[in-house]
């Protein structure tokens, strides 16, 4: 019988609220026939409820869907993806036209024998093969951490949906962060020899600016100003002639290829280092990303208890409900 009482007393109580929000919805209505005398007329419908409201025209509109994609949008890793891409496609383009002009102006003014500069010959056209590869590895790695930043930024925006985090996923990120580190490293080697070519065409523009100043123009000092290549090491010492001297000098740095070869080598030192920031940047984002995972993963085992925990709450509730029910 009680469980009977219990039931006609709540009956009771939702009657008696309906007919409270009734009677205050008539009061409204009545105030407001009192106030526009000529609304009347009008017919008033009720409201629909959420559950009326559900349909084809309660989905998200353009705007709504345009947001959530833009949230879920790995914006750091988007940054550094494009600026990745740019040091490399800068330091391989350019290094690449740039060693060309480079062997062409050794040819040409600082070793006429084919022999001398053989070696240096085939070094450069296996660079220039290296720089092949590595433009295209760059590529397919910068658009897996992109899309190793989106895998993370969905896990950490849907915690608490279905997606879940494996230990798997975490293991990979893990590797990204150590492979990242890895070619971090070997880019600043890559960055401080692409300077290298840079610190010899200074020396050599520098040199021709000397000549050029109205101090040496016009004396007989300007034939005892002199760059040897052979100093550097890229030619032996038996190279000929391997030291260009004076009125030569300036008119090798007048030449295109002097000009442009100085000027992309300048340009590619600096697109490597714009890949050393953006793989800084991708270690910077990945460690956090792995991080993110690792306490998404330790949130879900807690969901997953407190789950397990209610369900088994649900369960013994009902079993006790059911025991009252056959006592009664």
């Amino acid at each position: 019988m009680k469980p009977a009482m219990e039931t006609a007393a709540e009956e009771n109580t939702e009657q008696s609220q309906e007919r409270k929000v009734n009677s205050r919805a008539e009061m409204e209505i009545g105030r407001y026939h009192w106030m526009y005398p000529g609304s009347k007329n009008h017919q008033y419908r009720p409201v629909p409820t959420l559950g009326d409201r559900a349909g084809p025209l309660s989905s998200p509109g353009c705007f709504e869907c345009c947001i959530k994609c833009l949230g879920g949008v790995p914006y750091a890793s988007l940054v550094a993806t494009i600026l990745c891409f740019s040091g490399v496609a800068l330091f391989c383009g350019c290094g690449h036209v740039a060693l060309a002009g480079s062997v062409a102006i050794l040819e040409q003014h600082f070793s006429t024998n084919t022999s001398d500069h053989a070696l240096l010959s085939e070094v450069i056209q296996l660079m220039q093969y290296v720089i092949y590869g590595i433009a295209s590895f760059f590529f397919l790695y910068g658009i897996i951490l992109l899309a190793e930043g989106f895998y993370t930024t969905s896990a950490v925006k849907e915690l608490h949906g279905e997606f879940k985090t494996t230990a798997c996923g975490r293991c990979i990120s893990g590797m990204f962060v150590f492979l990242t580190y890895v070619l971090g490293v070997a880019w600043l080697g890559v960055f401080g020899f692409s300077a290298v070519p840079v610190f010899m065409f200074y020396n050599i523009w520098s040199t021709c600016e000397v000549i050029k100043s109205p101090q040496t123009n016009g004396t007989s000092g300007v034939e005892q100003i002199c760059v040897d290549v052979r100093q550097y090491g890229i030619i032996p010492w038996n190279a000929f002639p391997g030291k260009i001297c004076g009125s030569a000098l300036e008119n090798i740095c007048n030449t295109n290829e002097f000009y442009m070869s100085y000027h992309l080598f300048i340009v590619a030192c600096a697109g490597a280092g714009a890949t050393v920031i953006a793989l800084i940047h991708f270690l910077m984002i990945l460690s956090s990303n792995w991080a993110y995972l690792k306490d998404a993963s330790k949130m879900q085992a807690y969901q997953d208890i407190k789950a397990k925990e209610e369900q088994e709450l649900q369960d013994i509730q009902s079993r006790s409900k059911e025991q009252l029910n056959s006592y009664t």
